[in-house]
């Protein structure tokens, strides 16, 4: 049953972070997004992820986040080269990759705000 909101496909996760300089250069370098534009006067960026339709957009705060309730979740296709990439940028991580046998790995990692992320490979893909 198709939403009365008439969804068109895209998502923008926003996240609120206290080094706008700082974290965009984190999502640029570390996670491989690209800019897809910036205003500066409002404190808002948006860059792309490889996921069709699917931004982040970075708003600059005092604080930062790192209690939200929103977790965003990455898929990919190997999550043990993806986490060892990110640990070679001293991304941390919540303990070690779990897995939910036949279904899913999952790797839950921070963002220098303590913004929750987290990563996941879809076994059912593999069988």
């Amino acid at each position: 049953m198709a939403s009365p909101l008439k969804y068109d496909g895209g998502l923008t996760c926003g996240i609120q972070v206290a080094d706008f300089e700082g974290a965009i250069k984190w999502y640029q370098e570390v996670l491989g997004f690209s800019m897809l534009y910036r205003m500066d006067d409002l404190g808002w960026c948006e860059l792309a992820t490889e996921v069709a339709n699917v931004n982040v957009g970075l708003s600059r705060g005092d604080a930062g986040g790192g209690s939200g309730g929103v977790v965003l979740t990455f898929g990919v296709v190997d999550i043990d080269d993806a986490r060892a990439q990110l640990e070679a940028k001293d991304v941390r991580f919540d303990g070690p990759t779990r897995i939910i046998e036949g279904m899913v790995k999952l790797a839950t990692f921070f963002d220098p705000d303590g913004n929750t992320l987290m990563l996941y490979q879809d076994l059912q893909k593999n069988c």
